[in-house]
């Protein structure tokens, strides 16, 4: 009872002073003239880059570049959906690693990420999609991940809002199941990750924006800044949506596309709905949040930008989508809505690889899939980095693929977003 008073006055004594003598959860210093390895980007993916780069393959001087704020980008833009259901071996052996590391990130981190295993459902409207969804299904199985298939009566057992009449527009004809899958809190993570990377010397440097990157001879040698000139052998790029602006700095044409991708919430209700709900169908995804809110999304808008707001006819097609699965949720007022800017590549699936400059390494192309990646697209991107090879489970997603052809069609398990 003690311990519970000294805290609810601890509490309160630092509210009054405006939280000012609170220890910074990461340090904010001045950019050093040089480093072993500088990481551009300070989102999930690059700061998990730089965790495991320090955790993993202690190496020492690593920075972190962002333009703006830790995780104020794609991280905090995003529907926090987690699963590794891809239909392609490449494609689930990296998801399933990360989604792996997921069970296990909080403990590692010593943050709770808040990661929620309640489940992810894949619906089927027609027999077309049932087939896709058997296919997909027991291709998860031959790689060791859970996947099941529901009826009907039992996706209505384990979601008594959702509509399964044989009258509704689009039918609900069965769905797969990952029961593995589930939410998490995308602040946490980017804020679990920039602790733990702070506490083992990786400098968090914010408001520091690239505005070229320099080379000779063929390698990198650094990045030029908003805040001068930094020098480094070794430039990790994860920069979500600006990929493409950042290779052009090098003078790389990335083959990747940036376009928005819209999302919003509800005001909260009480608990209704205990996993998530996908469709390709209706184009939608839903999930309630821990606060109660119904966290909607969609698929891209068609046009490419770098806006963050998205268009109207999306919204109003989203919503639609999903008052037909739920017409329970019809009268539930939208809270508010946001947009983030999404990087695709012609395969939908991410670059994570080496460049033709030494030296220089890309993490982008994720699209829709980013944020469920975040701990294991880091992983693998920090083995790429600190050996100067990329470790299996990402060899296959290199940028040589698009002028060799060997491509990794997941547009199937992606074209949905998240």
């Amino acid at each position: 009872m003690k311990k519970n008073r000294y805290s609810i006055f601890s509490l309160a004594r630092n509210a009054v002073s405006y939280h000012k003598d609170w220890r910074a959860a990461w340090r904010s210093p001045d950019p050093a003239p040089s480093y072993d390895v500088i990481v551009v980007g300070g989102g999930g993916h690059g700061l998990a880059t730089a965790y495991y780069l320090a955790a993993k393959h202690k190496v020492g001087r690593i920075a972190v570049l962002e333009k703006g704020w830790i995780g104020g980008g794609n991280t905090g833009r995003n529907t926090t959906i987690v699963r590794s259901n891809y239909l392609w071996d490449e494609s689930a052996h990296l998801y399933e690693k990360s989604l792996q590391l997921w069970e296990g990130l909080s403990q590692e981190l010593n943050f709770n990420v808040m990661f929620s295993q309640r489940g992810v459902m894949n619906l089927g409207h027609s027999l077309q999609d049932m087939r896709d969804i058997y296919r997909r299904s027991n291709a998860n199985r031959l790689n060791g991940i859970d996947s099941e298939i529901l009826s009907p009566a039992e996706i209505k057992a384990m979601v008594p809002a959702m509509n399964v009449s044989e009258n509704a527009r689009y039918p609900v004809l069965g769905a797969s199941f990952q029961p593995r899958g589930g939410v998490a809190r995308h602040d946490a993570v980017a804020w679990g990750f920039a602790r733990a990377a702070d506490e083992r010397g990786v400098d968090i440097i914010q408001n520091c924006e690239v505005s070229g990157i320099l080379k000779e001879n063929g390698a990198v040698t650094g990045v030029e800044t908003n805040r001068g000139v930094i020098r480094s052998s070794k430039v990790a790029v994860v920069a979500a949506g600006h990929s493409s602006v950042l290779g052009s700095m090098a003078e790389l044409r990335m083959p990747i596309e940036s376009h928005p991708l819209q999302a919003l919430v509800s005001e909260p209700l009480k608990p209704v709905l205990d996993t998530v709900v996908m469709s390709n169908a209706v184009h939608g995804y839903i999930s309630q949040s821990d606060k109660g809110e119904l966290v909607i999304g969609a698929g891209i808008d068609a046009y490419v930008g770098y806006g963050q707001r998205g268009s109207f006819s999306i919204i109003e097609g989203n919503v639609a989508a999903i008052v037909e699965l739920f017409p329970v949720f019809s009268r539930v007022r939208m809270l508010r809505q946001w947009g983030g800017i999404v990087d695709v590549c012609p395969d939908a699936c991410p670059i994570v690889s080496k460049t033709s400059i030494k030296g220089l390494y890309f993490n982008c192309g994720w699209g829709t899939g980013g944020f469920k990646a975040t701990p294991g697209s880091g992983w693998v991107f920090a083995h790429t980095v600190a050996h100067d090879e990329p470790h299996a489970l990402n060899a296959a997603f290199n940028i040589e693929r698009f002028t060799t052809g060997a491509l990794i069609d997941e547009h199937g398990a992606a074209g949905v977003a998240h």
